[in-house]
This record gives C-alpha cells, sequence and structure tokens, in this order.
C-alpha cells in the first residue's frame, strides 16, 4: 500500500522543497485562511485569498509537479473579480498529503469531491492549467452538481492526445538523477522557449517538485466524446497556439464540436505556459465569463 502511495524521496528532498515552497509562496498575496481539509485518500492543503465575499469563489488547480504558489503572476488580476481558492493537487509535489493509492480518474473526482464538500461549498467556479485543467473536467463529469463553471487553460488529456513530443520529454521533469540543466531546457521547450532558471518562483517550484516528489499514481485518461458532450455547464477553454503538448488547433476543433456550453479560443501567440504569459488579460476574460453566469 505505502509503495502506491505518491509522497517526497527522502528528509533532504522534503526540506529542500519546502525550502523552496515557503520561498514562493511569500511571492503571492497573504492567504486570509490556510486549511488541511480530510478526504478518503488524504489531507489536501487549501488556501483561500480574499476577493468580493458576495461571489462564488474561484478554485484554481495547478499543472503536474507544481502546487498553488504557481498563480503568483494570476492572483492578483483574479482577485479583482472573486475569492479564490488555491488547491494542491493530491498526489503531487506541494503541501496536501496522499495517504491512499489513487487509482484512476473516478478516484481523482472522489478526492475532490471530498474536498469541495468540506469547504461547504454548494456551488465553486474551477480554473485548470495544463494538468489541473483535466483534473477541472474530471470532477465536473464525474461529480456533478457543485462546479457551476470550468475555465481551462491549455487542459492536457481533455481535447487532444498528448503529444508523442511531449511525452518523450516527460522523463526529464520527474525521473531521479536527471541533471538541473536538462530539466531546466524541457521545462523553457514547455514554456514556449522562455529563458527559465531557479530565481523565478514558479521554475523553482516545479524544478523542485520535479526533483523530490515522487509521484505514484495513475496517469489520466483522455476525456471522452460522450463525457464532454454531458458536460452541461459553461465552459471557457484558452488554448496556446504554440503550445507543445498537444494538437492545438485539433483540439480547439474538439472542444468547440463536443462542448455543449463552451467559448473556445485558441490564443495563437500563448505556449503552453499561457497562465503566466496572460496572467491580466485571462483575468479579464475569466471575470467576464463569470459575470455572464
Amino acid at each position: 500500500m505505502r509503495g502506491k502511495v505518491g509522497g517526497f524521496k527522502n528528509d533532504r528532498a522534503r526540506t529542500h522543497f519546502l525550502a523552496v515552497y515557503d520561498k514562493a509562496m511569500a511571492e503571492l498575496p497573504p492567504a486570509s485562511e490556510t486549511r488541511d481539509v480530510p478526504t478518503r485518500f488524504g489531507t489536501v492543503r487549501v488556501y483561500r485569498f480574499g476577493g468580493a465575499a458576495d461571489k462564488t469563489p474561484v478554485m484554481v488547480l495547478p499543472g503536474r509537479n507544481a502546487s498553488t504558489p504557481m498563480w503568483r503572476a494570476n492572483l492578483p488580476a483574479l482577485l479583482e473579480h472573486r475569492p479564490v481558492l488555491g488547491v494542491d493537487l493530491l498526489g503531487e509535489a506541494g503541501m496536501s498529503v496522499q495517504r491512499r493509492p489513487i487509482t484512476g480518474p473516478a478516484d481523482e473526482a472522489q478526492w475532490l469531491d471530498d474536498t469541495v464538500a468540506a469547504l461547504n461549498l454548494a456551488r465553486v467556479h474551477l480554473m485548470g492549467v495544463s494538468l489541473g485543467g483535466w483534473t477541472a473536467v474530471n470532477y465536473a463529469v464525474r461529480r456533478p452538481g457543485r462546479a457551476a463553471s470550468l475555465v481551462l487553460l491549455d487542459p492536457v488529456f481533455t481535447f487532444a492526445p498528448v503529444a508523442v513530443k511531449a511525452v518523450l520529454a516527460s522523463p526529464a521533469l520527474f525521473l531521479p538523477g536527471v541533471p538541473g540543466g536538462l530539466r531546466r531546457r524541457v521545462l523553457s521547450w514547455i514554456s514556449g522557449g522562455a529563458e527559465v532558471d531557479d530565481s523565478q518562483p514558479e521554475a523553482a517550484l516545479i524544478s523542485a517538485g520535479s526533483a523530490d516528489y515522487a509521484l505514484r499514481k495513475a496517469m489520466p485518461k483522455l476525456i471522452t466524446d460522450e463525457q464532454l458532450r454531458a458536460l452541461d455547464i459553461p465552459v471557457l477553454a484558452l488554448l496556446g497556439g504554440r503550445s507543445v503538448m498537444h494538437d492545438a488547433a485539433r483540439a480547439a476543433a474538439r472542444a468547440r464540436n463536443l462542448l455543449p456550453r463552451g467559448q473556445v479560443e485558441l490564443w495563437a501567440d500563448a505556449s503552453h505556459s499561457i497562465n503566466g504569459e496572460y496572467a491580466a488579460e485571462i483575468a479579464d476574460r475569466a471575470g467576464a465569463f463569470w459575470d455572464q453566469i
């Protein structure tokens, strides 16, 4: 059982990651509340950040090997529109602690549903980037009712398969012994060629998560046509035209064809790191989207 549960590789790795995480968190607006929410698969770290208290909050879900601090560029602008709940994905590097195996999409939906229920949220908007986008869609199709809407930022495993070149490059982000320079080059490639170094809080966070944490859970499964057709809530999908993770044009076409209430936009100059590249624009677009619901 223990071997099927993700965790830090050793005490030294955990200490190193915590130092990077705390430094990155210090760059965020102060959280008004921090909770470790019990679920049947472990405890989930949730931060609450300001915003208009009378509006339905937005829960932000990060990408792989990331966590709440990756939203540094986004939070100030998002808080002009809504309260924000930052979640560290269970089974990923962060402050959430996995205690039971996560064996597939049903388990992923269950721990998130446990989290939303424990927070007493009757309704919540979900915003997810990359793997966080898949997490949001998987939750909404398997546990309908609480998700008021979805904002998806270049989600993987959602509208198109992951590109072969991305699959081949991904081991550099999590296998032990990979030189830091190679890991940074892969992160730069994913980020559309932007220079990446550990002086950037988000880059340092992802690099530390990749090196210090051992993922032990099932890979996501591509969201099916039937699931997308059944997703009867408003969905705003913003896809990066320069994303290396999938064929963005193919993803956009499938999303437009299948989503009953989808608004699908292909942002030609954006990479897979769309959330950091267009933080203000995303907040404005998402704010207008939420106000229409």
